[in-house]
């Protein structure tokens, strides 16, 4: 928290990543910090809305004061324009303020190819990826049942 670190986690659906986000997020938060959860799906849908009714830069404003933001299941698809301007918005607001949390399937060497546009993506690789700490999380499913 101190030192505006952030943490990345990638590996196979299953393996914990989540859990462990949520973890993170929840000890913060009995430090008095403030935590938001969003799954990036939910987040990119919430921007688009936002930009509907007037409301995106309140939204972008909220998403760089909370404390500790968790993005969950991020890059599960290629981001359009749109999210990956709203992305860079986010990360760039927070880099060096406050941690972003992100959980990925795609190893983060993908990341920048998923991303897209490449000086976007050199953007914010440079400020996620060079700035935090990389877990690659390895492993079965742990929702898998034991027969």
């Amino acid at each position: 928290m101190t030192h505006h670190q952030n943490v990345l986690l990638t590996g196979p659906s299953g393996v914990g990543k989540s859990y462990i986000a949520c973890a993170l997020g929840n000890f913060a938060a009995r430090q008095g910090h403030t935590v938001l959860y969003l799954r990036a799906p939910r987040l990119f849908e919430t921007l688009l809305q936002a930009k509907a009714d007037g409301s995106h830069l309140k939204t972008l404003t909220k998403l760089a004061k909370v404390n500790i933001l968790i993005l969950d299941d991020l890059f599960l698809t290629p981001l359009s324009d749109a999210e990956r301007k709203d992305l860079l918005e986010i990360i760039e607001d927070r880099h060096q303020k406050a941690p972003t949390v992100i959980t990925s399937q795609c190893p983060t060497k993908e990341w920048h190819h998923i991303i897209g546009e490449p000086t976007i993506a050199d953007a914010i690789c440079d400020r996620l990826l060079h700035h935090g700490y990389k877990i690659e999380l390895k492993g079965e499913s742990i929702r898998k049942t034991k027969k």
